[in-house]
């Protein structure tokens, strides 16, 4: 209510500490529950499908939404990020943790292992947006691409549609399953640096993150296997 300019007189009157804590905790236990559901997704996003479509792109053609989502997908990155990405020599500039601070080189890390086909997709994407073909991601409230996720073909079968913001973290798991992890310290390591998270960031806390239900294409929902990508976003 402060931020509304409320006055104080006002804000004592309709402040109830034991309510108040009450309400906030039940709208941090539901929050909570929602994101440790996890994050569901339908066989066309999976990792066979996304790497299939990849794979098969022309760049002498005209990319569609789908390609913007699957290179999305394959960077980690957001939407609004894409823009200023550059890849080169095994390495990541331009993304969105360095805004406003020195460009510093993160290791290239994707589910797509070939740098070149990966600078190749990319490069493809940003031209488009720059030329108008594709919508430009890095205005405000852009609605049109989760309109795109929220196809019913696109629905998971739990009935969540994916959001912008899930496809990084999507993209995460996928490389980690791509460069065939052996264990859980080389997992996190993979999706850390697929996230282009801080090297030797080990500091985020038990609230920074995300699951992902991981399942291969045509495999049972309920034989998805959860696995936790931490954010230090």
């Amino acid at each position: 209510m402060k931020a509304l300019e409320a006055s104080e007189k006002i804000i004592s009157a309709t402040y109830i500490p034991d309510t108040t804590r009450s309400a906030n905790k039940l709208q941090k236990e539901k929050s909570l529950l929602r994101e440790n559901e996890g994050i569901d997704f339908p066989d066309h996003f999976s990792l066979e499908s996304v790497k299939e479509r990849l794979d098969m792109y022309e760049v002498s053609k005209a990319p569609v939404l789908q390609a913007f989502a699957d290179v999305t997908t394959m960077l980690c990155i957001r939407p609004a990020e894409i823009k200023n990405l550059r890849i080169s020599n095994g390495g990541v500039t331009g993304y969105a943790k360095n805004r406003g601070q020195q460009d510093i080189l993160r290791v290239f890390r994707s589910l797509e292992k070939n740098e070149e086909r990966a600078s190749q997709l990319l490069t493809w994407i940003q031209d488009a947006i720059s030329s108008g073909q594709l919508r430009d991601p890095g205005k405000p409230r852009v609605l049109w691409f989760n309109t795109f996720l929220k196809k019913d073909v696109f629905l998971p079968e739990t009935g969540k549609p994916l959001l912008p913001s899930s496809l990084h973290k999507l993209g995460a798991v996928f490389a980690v399953v791509s460069h065939g992890a052996k264990n859980l310290s080389e997992a996190m390591t993979i999706a850390s640096e697929a996230l282009r998270h801080s090297p030797g960031n080990h500091a985020s806390s038990a609230k920074n993150y995300t699951i992902v239900n991981y399942r291969k294409r045509g495999q049972p929902y309920d034989q998805a296997k959860a696995i936790k990508i931490f954010d230090e976003n």
